[in-house]
């Protein structure tokens, strides 16, 4: 059966013209599944008898919520959400002094292998449909009873390998009759699929680009990120520059400081260098120990001269806050423990 909530207004539209309905019908079925209801019985606007010839082809499915963490040092919250076929994403949400971010996930799993990742070692499943995005919005929205005003795409997966499902979930979630969460709220963290971020840039879609590098050497980088073995740092600054060019929005670089590997002096002014001149700034993440990758967080003497040393070569850099450290609200880790208690 269709689940409503994968539809945009366009796929309702042609659904109740094959089915003879008026097209207007469209918007308020649009209107009642982006508001959060449980079943077309809910849509008290529509006729019994239409809800009951709606309800033998279509369906509205929900995700179920089956873990919380709330964090005791801030306000951010961590979920674990099963699917309708058992799979389990998690996301968090988090309170930031313009208001409340969301933390999704793209994908049941991931496939991109970075080393640094609570999600790798936690096998790939599944591609997560436009409605299984929206619906963590929404279960978070309704759990938490506040208005959720940003979105990441920063959770299980990788956004760029889901792309048609994550586009589809952009307009949705924009739509002036659903959440209408404005695009440019909107941040998509990827690996770098060079590909897909040139694809991206055509969408004209003002989201706010986030590009995970963490090394400005091709040996180093592929040794964290397995992607770059395709599509090595060059290509991908040189994609990340049409992006800039294209869409004429600011591309974040993600940048993970482990100790030992990529947070000295000589890093810095070799990442300065790379992205002189860019559309860009730099957003420094002190990396979460992930039990079995070996890595550990740089200290905070390294972050901040780190940092110093971007901003005296002219680039914009700031350093992550660390939000919910207590539950492990990096995504990931609550979806993995939970597959290694159930194998055990």
């Amino acid at each position: 059966m269709i689940n409503l909530m994968d539809m945009t207004l366009e796929d309702l539209e042609q659904m109740l013209s094959d089915m003879g309905q008026q097209k207007f019908r469209a918007k308020q079925i649009f209107k009642w599944v982006n508001s959060g209801i449980q079943s077309i019985d809910d849509m008290t606007n529509l006729s019994k008898q239409f809800r009951i010839e709606l309800a033998q082809v279509c369906k509205i499915s929900r995700i179920k919520l089956v873990n919380k963490l709330q964090s005791e040092l801030d306000s951010t919250a961590k979920y674990l959400f099963e699917l309708e076929d058992g799979n389990l994403i998690e996301s968090v949400l988090m309170e930031y002094k313009y208001g409340f971010t969301a933390c999704i996930s793209s994908q049941a799993g991931c496939r991109m292998g970075c080393k640094f990742c609570a999600s790798t070692g936690a096998d790939f499943s599944r591609n997560l449909a436009a409605s299984e995005m929206m619906d963590q919005v929404m279960t978070m929205q309704e759990d938490s009873g506040n208005r959720i005003g940003h979105v990441v795409l920063m959770g299980i997966g990788e956004p760029l390998d889901n792309y048609d499902n994550v586009i589809k979930f952009l307009r949705i979630i924009n739509h002036a009759d659903g959440l209408m969460i404005g695009l440019r709220n909107i941040s998509l963290s990827t690996c770098g699929i060079v590909p897909k971020i040139l694809q991206l840039a055509k969408e004209n879609i003002p989201i706010t680009l986030s590009v995970s590098l963490h090394s400005t050497r091709d040996d180093k980088r592929s040794a964290m990120m397995p992607i770059n073995k395709s599509f090595c740092i060059d290509k991908l600054i040189s994609a990340c520059k049409i992006y800039t060019e294209s869409t004429k929005r600011r591309i974040t670089f993600e940048y993970a400081m482990i100790s030992g590997e990529n947070d000295s002096e000589q890093d810095a002014k070799e990442l300065s260098g790379l992205l002189k001149g860019m559309l860009c700034h730099v957003n420094l993440i002190p990396v979460n120990s992930v039990q079995g990758n070996g890595y550990k967080k740089s200290s905070r003497i390294y972050i901040d001269n780190f940092k110093n040393i971007m901003e005296s070569r002219g680039i914009e850099t700031t350093v992550r806050r660390e939000l919910g450290s207590d539950i492990n609200a990096a995504c990931g880790q609550l979806r993995r423990n939970r597959l290694e208690s159930d194998v055990n």
